[in-house]
């Protein structure tokens, strides 16, 4: 299958069965939303849905938070991976609102790379999911289930993943997209054990196709070993069994 119709399945699938994915992450505003998706760097959004809560209370706009100390945030974050770094990227993300940007989480990509704690891929899930702009994040999931499926090749960098979705994918499904592949890696396509026996898109998947291909050759040639020592073994207990019998029959005489 050819990556064009691959993308084109892909496409129709989602649309009809999940046309109002969103992020799993809480959050009210835009502000909030950038404090999670900072804080969900290799963390479930579960743990981060039952940190924020308090966090926002505490901080509920830039000037608050901004206002803090990297330890007083660290105590309502400390279950987080990496809380002591994300609690000094939180309030230097917060002063540079305020000192730089207005208060005001800016919409471009490159404005919030500037911010602490803001890499590429967050830049991109504010970007699209705040200000709708056409633009893909890639986190772990979106670059294992992408190229499991097949919808790039030989993309070894999450940069290389954005850049192959961004040119194949129409441009008005990339922020729902990442969603899609976030989603579906996460209850489906998990990373060490995929729930291919019960994915919706198996028929169309690059991973499915050459690894279940293999599985059943593999256990095809297992089987005909397997078959082939049980048959030897049994021919050698045979020939014990026949060289007994003729020493009995040799004693008796």
């Amino acid at each position: 299958m050819k990556k064009p119709e691959r993308y084109k399945h892909f496409v129709e699938y989602f649309s009809k069965q999940q046309p109002n994915a969103v992020t799993e992450l809480h959050y009210g505003s835009p502000f909030q939303l950038l404090i999670a998706v900072i804080l969900s760097a290799q963390c479930t959004d579960k743990r981060i849905n039952q940190v924020t809560p308090a966090l926002f209370e505490r901080f509920p706009t830039p000037e608050s938070l901004a206002a803090s100390t990297p330890d007083e945030v660290f105590n309502y974050i400390r279950s987080v991976s990496y809380p002591n770094n994300k609690a000094k990227h939180l309030v230097g993300m917060a002063k540079m609102l305020v000192d730089v940007f207005n208060i005001e989480v800016p919409a471009g990509i490159d404005d919030l790379q500037k911010m602490p704690g803001v890499g590429r891929k967050t830049a991109n899930v504010i970007a699209s999911v705040v200000f709708d702009a056409p633009a893909i994040a890639v986190d772990t999931h979106v670059f294992r289930v992408s190229n499991r499926i097949g919808l790039t090749t030989n993309a070894r960098t999450p940069l290389a993943v954005e850049k192959q979705l961004i040119e194949y994918l129409p441009q008005d499904t990339l922020g729902i997209a990442h969603h899609w592949l976030i989603l579906h890696g996460r209850y489906i396509c998990i990373a060490r054990s995929p729930k291919c026996e019960i994915c919706p898109i198996s028929w169309f998947c690059k991973y499915y196709e050459r690894t279940h291909t293999e599985a059943a050759l593999l256990k095809a040639e297992a089987l005909k070993l397997k078959k082939a020592k049980d048959q030897k073994k049994k021919n050698a207990l045979n020939k014990i069994s026949k060289e007994l019998a003729k020493r009995s029959v040799d004693k008796d005489i």
